[in-house]
């Protein structure tokens, strides 16, 4: 942290030292600092500041945005101004739009402070795994029993180390978490569920493909059985649950009683719905997955073994896969062998390749550092490191790896390969066997000796690991930090995150997205961005670049900034039902253009006398490609000051 020392310093005296700070959180990308007096504060010099991207004013916070290494800038600045406790703020106005990146920015809040054990006790599940396959001790030794214990234990016990970090994440008191996590792996919950009699109560949905067995009741309500040990999403969704109960029962519950009552409470509410309905929703979509599944076998082998190999580490993810191991416990019952498995075989070294091509391209050291740990883990088949640490909070690498693994399960289908032994491995549920490199010896057909399934599983697990690594390699790009030196201090360097300055590309009065009267750009699913009341009509060129789209109509146009950055400027609300009329374009679809360059002109005053609405929303489409999105907010602009920034 020294390497910020200077920036921090120098950030605490230019807000007007620690003595006006009233409070500091800070959210994904900004420092949120409540000042007792904001006219102190050294705006201009904060925003040249080596280190600070810029300076908002917004809802009483005096933000300074610093980018995707603020929580190391933010510990910094509370050190040295004396600030204590962890104040992170996750705001809305800076969380991930959309359900699919708010789900990446939770797991990834979720297992950042583990992935560093994570990563150890993977590497010592593959040692011992690998010490195991050259016989230097039996599985039943004293040496593997006790490696076994320190690799797995966090693996097992996954919902109690999460319940810790999910509430961290949820600001839920992080023992009620780790007791939530707790009661899920309690074995007497485990047993009742699961085995607590040879025949069920009763059977709920018999004859469906959600039919679930009842073993006992809470309160008369039936608790539909599932194995949470090891699982990762069931978890964070009732840590959620029980972080909203805490705020409400902590304004209902009398001070005097709070640090017992609230506790109880939230536990004796959020467990029971959680046992009730997360466990039903997770057993209904594995057994909506298992059948669906099972129909595409019967339809095609080959196209079920595709799909298996590219959505397997998905399923694993949401605790889907468990859909799919009755299916394969009743092949190798009755035939002795499963061919419904087969294609989550090879994800792994796909998993584990996409890792290996991170490595050459990673700026981030820390992250570059958990790469090796994760690869050695991962060629025994332990990827938990790879998919939680590195590759999921990425996305486009996770992606890649799912690719990987159907090119896989397509060789493995076109081949008609069995499985012939069926064992247990931590979250993956039911794997053909070993899990990596020890799998492949479970593709030797006992009654013959056959190693066709063999030397086939070794070119499946080949061809996932150069599809992962060469996708990965060619199309994934690392430009999130640069680094450049802070004069011959001893700190010498302060990592800066990339941004771009995107210009005004209207004169007029600027007013924010979530005020435009028309839902779909207020609520920030066409992009982040601001809107502009224009005072003059004429759009010009915001940077340097090329048209992407011009609608016919002419009312909208869409452009690509050199360095990829892709903006919607929509001129007024509703006026493509103008069809074109008062306005006139002076590029078209493909031309290349300079900042400042006129596109397109439009008649203010008719456009109003037709009755339409000129704020024109100016958006970044391909939000979800940058860190952040920071529009200034001054009452009026012109063409020649900034407008946004986006952080990468």
């Amino acid at each position: 942290m020294k390497k910020y020392e200077q920036l921090a310093k120098d950030i605490i005296f230019n807000v007007g030292g620690k003595e006006n700070i009233s409070s500091l959180s800070h959210c994904i990308t900004r420092l949120r600092f409540k000042l007792k007096d904001e006219s102190i504060a050294n705006d201009n010099v904060l925003k040249n500041m080596d280190g600070v991207v810029t300076v908002m004013k917004s809802g009483g916070q005096y933000q300074v945005v610093i980018g995707n290494h603020v929580p190391d800038v933010y510990s910094v600045v509370c050190d040295l101004a004396g600030l204590g406790g962890d104040t992170s703020d996750n705001s809305e106005s800076d969380s991930p739009k959309g359900i699919f990146n708010k789900f990446i920015d939770i797991i990834s809040g979720v297992f950042q402070p583990i992935l560093g054990v994570m990563c150890a006790a993977g590497m010592i599940k593959g040692f011992n795994a690998i010490f195991l396959a050259l016989g230097l001790y039996a599985q039943t030794s004293g040496e593997y029993i006790m490696l076994n214990s320190i690799g797995d234990a966090i693996f097992q016990y996954m919902p109690i180390i999460l319940g810790f970090t999910a509430a961290k994440k949820f600001k839920l008191k992080p023992f009620v978490g780790m007791l939530i996590g707790a009661a899920l792996c309690y074995p007497g919950i485990q047993l009742a569920t699961l085995s607590a009699s040879s025949e069920p109560l009763y059977t709920l949905f018999a004859g469906t493909m959600i039919e679930s067995p009842v073993y006992i009741t809470f309160l008369g309500l039936p608790v539909i059985a599932m194995d949470y040990t090891s699982t990762v999403v069931p978890v964070i969704l009732i840590v959620y649950l029980a972080s909203k109960l805490e705020k409400m029962f902590d304004k209902i519950i009398p001070d005097v009683v709070k640090n017992f009552f609230v506790p109880m409470a939230v536990l004796l509410v959020s467990l029971p719905i959680g046992f009730m309905l997360v466990g039903p929703i997770a057993t209904f979509g594995a057994n909506m997955v298992g059948n669906g599944f099972l129909s595409l076998y019967n339809f095609s082998p080959i196209l079920c073994c595709v799909l298996v190999g590219l959505f397997w580490q998905a399923l694993v993810i949401f605790g889907l896969h468990w859909g799919l191991i009755p299916i394969a416990i009743s092949n190798m019952m009755t035939m002795g062998f499963d061919t419904i498995l087969v294609g989550a075989f090879a994800p792994s070294f796909a998993q584990t390749a996409v890792v290996a091509a991170m490595y050459f391209k990673l700026k981030d050291k820390k992250i570059k550092e958990l790469c090796i740990p994760a690869v050695i883990s991962g060629i025994c088949g332990v990827t938990e490191p790879a998919i939680y640490g590195i590759t999921l909070p990425r996305k486009k690498p996770f992606i890649y790896s799912c690719i990987g693994g159907a090119a896989a399960g397509a060789v493995m289908g076109v081949m008609n390969i069995k499985g012939y032994v069926m064992g247990v491995m931590n979250i993956k549920g039911y794997v053909m066997g070993g899990l990596g490199i020890f799998g492949i010896p479970n593709y030797i057909n006992p009654a013959t000796g056959d190693m066709t399934g063999v030397y086939t599983s070794i070119v499946a697990a080949i061809v996932a690991a150069i599809v992962g690594f060469v996708l990965t390699f060619l199309l994934w790009k690392d430009d999130t930090v640069v680094e450049e030196s802070n004069d011959n201090k001893e700190q010498s360097t302060i990592v800066k995150t990339k941004r771009e300055i995107i210009y005004s590309p209207i004169k007029g009065e600027v007013k924010a997205l979530d005020q435009v009267q028309d839902a779909a750009f207020s609520s920030g699913v066409l992009g982040q961005g601001v809107a502009i009341v224009p005072k003059e009509g004429k759009v010009v060129a915001p940077f340097d670049g090329t048209v992407m789209t011009l609608f016919p109509t002419k009312h909208a146009i869409g452009i690509v900034s050199d360095n990829g950055c892709e903006l919607l400027v929509h001129i007024g609300l509703n006026t493509v039902q103008l069809d074109g009329k008062y306005f006139k374009s002076f590029v078209k679809q493909g031309d290349k253009i300079k900042k400042g360059q006129t596109l397109v002109t439009f008649d203010i005053e008719k456009i109003s006398k037709e009755g339409y609405c000129l704020e024109t929303p100016v958006v970044v489409t391909n939000y979800s490609d940058y860190v952040d999105v920071v529009g200034k907010t001054p009452k009026n602009i012109n063409n020649s000051q900034e407008l946004i920034t986006v952080l990468a």
